[in-house]
């Protein structure tokens, strides 16, 4: 397909479930290839201290998810020179993220790889020069939005390539994200960014088969680094190029998950004064294994959240909850209730991943009332309350 010009919406929005299922069998039957070049070539990911895996394990799986894309893309998505740039850029740091999951390259060298490809595709007119915001109306970033999308789709690679550290949950979380964009971008009228969404959703889902616990393979840099490009790609040409209220809400709230994480992150590496790119266990995901919970139920509590939060996403565009600035009492009830249960998912696994210091409040609690409380009882009263879901007063007194 040589432009978008000639391809009804129908025909793009009946592309978009053929991409998302030619992507996924291409991602699921190259993956096994991969991981055995890997493994051959010496790009292995060995048992690391603040890791999670038991056993060696070959990296490069992001080969298979971009090929998969490209399969896709280049079989059902109009060539725009967007597309281009998206999928030109995807190439290169695909690349950068194999080399260094091959031979470990040095920080500055990962950043300048996902600088260059996040610049082929704003060079391509992958690019925000104005955003409508709430209050605020028409914002105009004139040459200054080039360098903010730059900004921006680096900081989307580095959250998503950050929250890469357990079997399946980068994949499953950009599966998620993906699937909310496609049906967002389509109904903001971007049937490209609609397809190449779903694309992206079926070639993560694809990889997910093998990256499930116990993973057989792990996505590596490579892969983290491809999947943020494409969301963050997708985000630009299917969200914020639109003169919709919500489009830069929408990202920011689909995202909510990873971008948490991420910040809890390098907020304490700022507080310690250690290299933010510096790897720690300090991620949810460490949270959730020191109280106790296996791989599965972990990947399953955050795919959890991230479907409440895209759900809520979702629900902002579809909700007819205003009608030229007039709320609609009922309509407005039901995004309330939406809100409630997104709020009531996050500060319950706020309370699970010990933000707020569950365990040690626990065992303040505990100890005060009974000072020969042992550490195995207090671990199987917090157990208790998450499997519950119950929880004592978080009051000291």
């Amino acid at each position: 397909m040589k432009d978008d010009a000639p391809v009804s919406a129908g025909g793009l929005a009946t592309a978009a479930p053929v991409g998302f299922l030619v992507a996924l069998a291409v991602a699921a039957l190259l993956t096994p290839l991969v991981a055995r070049l890997a493994r051959r070539i010496g790009a292995v990911d060995r048992v690391k201290e603040r890791g999670l895996a038991r056993e060696a394990t070959p990296l490069l799986g992001g080969l298979a998810i971009f090929a998969a894309v490209l399969v896709a893309a280049l079989l059902l998505v109009p060539m725009s020179q967007p597309t281009k740039g998206i999928l030109g850029g995807a190439a290169v740091v695909t690349a950068v993220g194999a080399l260094d999951d091959w031979r470990e390259l040095a920080a500055p060298a990962k950043l300048a790889g996902q600088v260059a490809a996040a610049l082929v595709l704003v060079l391509s007119g992958v690019s925000v020069d104005v955003v409508t915001l709430p209050f605020l109306g028409r914002v105009e970033f004139d040459q200054a939005g080039d360098v903010l999308t730059l900004i921006g789709l680096v900081a989307v690679m580095n959250v998503v390539n950050f929250s890469d550290g357990i079997d399946g949950l980068a994949a499953g979380v950009c599966a998620i994200s993906a699937a909310a964009f496609a049906v967002i971008a389509f109904d903001l009228g971007k049937e490209s960014a609609g397809v190449l969404a779903a694309i992206t959703a079926g070639a993560a889902l694809g990889f997910l088969v093998h990256n499930f616990h116990p993973a057989s393979v792990f996505m590596g840099d490579c892969g983290s680094n491809l999947l943020g490009l494409l969301l963050g790609g997708v985000i630009v040409e299917g969200s914020l190029k639109t003169n919709a209220l919500i489009a830069l809400i929408v990202p920011l709230v689909v995202l909510a998950v990873p971008f948490l994480d991420t910040g809890f992150v390098v907020a304490k590496r700022i507080k310690y004064r250690r290299p933010v790119y510096r790897a720690d266990s300090n991620h949810f995901h460490h949270r959730f294994h020191r109280i106790g919970f296996s791989q599965r139920r972990t990947v399953l509590y955050l795919y959890g959240w991230t479907v409440t939060m895209a759900g809520l996403a979702v629900a902002l565009r579809f909700v007819p909850y205003s009608d030229r600035g007039d709320l609609d009492f009922g309509w407005s009830l039901v995004m309330a209730v939406c809100f409630a249960l997104a709020l009531a998912a996050s500060v319950y696994l706020v309370l699970v991943l010990e933000i707020l210091k569950l365990r040690r409040l626990r065992a303040w609690q505990l100890r005060h009332a009974d000072p020969d409380t042992s550490e195995h009882e207090i671990d199987a009263e917090v157990e208790r309350e998450l499997e519950t879901g119950e929880f004592r007063a978080l009051d000291p007194k």
